[in-house]
C-alpha cells in the first residue's frame, strides 16, 4: 500500500486537508522562469547580481519601515502585552532575525563606491521608504484570506482548535475509557440490548451546519430515547463526584427493525452556532462552516493519537443543509452501524473448541443502493 493510501483521510469529503508546500514549489518554478528570462537578456552576471542586491535592499528597507510603524503602535501596549519590555516589543515588530542580516549586507553593498554609476536613481533609500509607506497606508501588502487561514491553521489559532482540544480533554478523555464497561453493566440490566460489540462506541454526530437539537426525536421520528448508561462519577476541578452520562437510542430502519446505539451531538458545535447568531462575536455563517470543518479534522487527529480512546468512538460527519428527507439523520446513523457490523466477523465470547465461531450476519435491511459512504476521500 502506498504512503498516500496509508495517510489518514478526513471522515467526510468536505473536510479540508492540511495545506501542503505547493506555494513554495510554484516559487521554484517561477525562479527558473525568471533565471531563463535574465539569461536571454544577455546582461552580464555582475549587472544582474547588482540589481538583485538593490531589489533585496528595497525589500528589507520596506520591512524595516513597516516594523518601525508597527512598533509605534506596540509601544502603547508595552506594559500589558510585553511586561514592560521595550526590547521584546521591538523584536516582535521588526523581526531582526529574519531581516536584519540581509539589510546590513545589502546596505554595505549599496554604499560601496564601486560601480556607483550602475546604481539607478530609483534606488534612493528615501524613495524606497516612501514606496513602503504608501503600501502601508493603502493596505497593499495585507495578507490574503488564504494566507491568514494558513497562518491560523499552522499555528493553531483557530476557534475550532481550542474547542476540539477542550472537548477531548474535558469530556471524551474522561468518559471513553470506561464506556465499554458501562455498556456491559447496562446490558446486564436491559436484556443485552446492545448486542454487537463493534457498535459499543460513542457515536458522535457532527452536523457541519452546527444545528444541534436537544431532542433527537424531534429531528427524526425514527430515533427514540431508550435509557441512559450508568453514571460515571469523577472528581473534577473541585466538584466532588461530578456526573457524566450518555444516552442509548433506538433507531428504526425502513422496515421498522430496531437498532440500538449510544449517540449524541458534539456539544462544542452549539458554541459555534451561538457565536454565529451573536452580533458581538462577528462570526459569519461562512466562518462557522469553516470552523466546523476544522473542528472535525482536529478532533479526528486528536482521537487517532489517543490510546485511551481507541475503538471507543465513531464520528458521524454529515451536511444536511438543503436535505428534504425527514429521516436523513437515522439513515446516516444506520449507515455507520452497518459499516461497523460488516467489520464484525466473530464474537469471541461464543467459542467452540477454543475457536471463535462466525456470527450470523444481521441485516439492517437498507437497500443495496444506499451503501455506507467511505470515510476516505481524495477530494479537498
Amino acid at each position: 500500500m502506498s504512503p498516500e493510501e496509508n495517510r489518514p483521510q478526513p471522515p467526510h469529503s468536505s473536510i479540508p486537508r492540511h495545506r501542503g508546500n505547493w506555494a513554495r514549489h510554484a516559487s521554484y518554478f517561477f525562479i527558473a522562469l525568471c533565471a531563463l528570462a535574465l539569461y536571454l537578456t544577455e546582461h552580464s552576471l555582475l549587472d544582474i547580481v547588482w540589481c538583485l542586491l538593490i531589489h533585496f535592499m528595497a525589500l528589507q528597507v520596506g520591512a524595516l519601515v513597516k516594523g518601525i510603524c508597527t512598533f509605534a503602535e506596540e509601544v502603547r501596549h508595552v506594559s500589558a502585552r510585553y511586561g514592560g519590555g521595550y526590547l521584546r516589543a521591538l523584536n516582535a515588530s521588526l523581526d531582526f532575525r529574519r531581516h536584519g542580516f540581509l539589510l546590513l549586507l545589502c546596505w554595505a553593498v549599496y554604499v560601496l563606491p564601486l560601480k556607483e554609476s550602475r546604481i539607478p536613481q530609483c534606488s534612493n533609500p528615501s524613495l524606497m521608504c516612501l514606496c513602503q509607506l504608501l503600501t502601508i497606508i493603502f493596505s497593499l501588502q495585507n495578507p490574503s484570506a488564504a494566507e491568514i487561514s494558513e497562518i491560523c491553521e499552522r499555528n493553531n489559532f483557530n476557534v475550532a482548535h481550542g474547542l476540539a482540544w477542550s472537548y477531548y480533554i474535558g469530556y471524551l478523555k474522561i468518559i471513553l475509557p470506561d464506556l465499554k464497561d458501562l455498556i456491559r453493566v447496562f446490558n446486564q440490566n436491559n436484556n443485552f440490548l446492545l448486542k454487537r460489540k463493534k457498535t459499543w462506541k460513542l457515536h458522535i454526530l457532527i452536523p457541519l451546519n452546527c444545528e444541534v437539537s436537544d431532542n433527537l426525536g424531534k429531528v427524526d421520528s425514527r430515533i427514540q430515547f431508550i435509557n441512559n448508561l450508568p453514571e460515571l462519577n469523577v472528581d473534577r476541578a473541585g466538584i466532588k463526584r461530578r456526573t457524566y452520562k450518555n444516552s442509548v437510542y433506538e433507531v428504526l430502519d425502513e422496515n421498522q427493525k430496531m437498532h440500538y446505539c449510544v449517540v449524541e451531538y458534539a456539544t462544542p458545535l452549539q458554541s459555534l452556532y451561538a457565536m454565529s447568531q451573536d452580533d458581538n462575536a462577528a462570526f459569519s455563517r461562512q466562518a462557522r462552516l469553516e470552523q466546523a470543518k476544522l473542528f472535525c479534522r482536529t478532533l479526528e487527529e486528536i482521537l487517532e493519537k489517543s490510546k485511551e480512546c481507541s475503538g471507543c468512538y465513531q464520528l458521524i460527519v454529515y451536511d444536511d443543509s438543503g436535505e428534504n428527507d425527514k429521516h436523513f439523520l437515522s439513515k446516516e446513523i444506520l449507515r455507520h452501524l452497518k459499516q461497523q457490523d460488516q467489520e464484525e466477523y466473530a464474537m469471541c465470547d461464543q467459542k467452540e473448541g477454543g475457536v471463535c465461531m462466525p456470527v450470523e450476519n444481521t441485516e439492517l435491511l437498507i437497500s443495496d443502493s444506499d451503501q455506507p459512504l467511505s470515510l476516505r476521500s481524495d477530494s479537498y
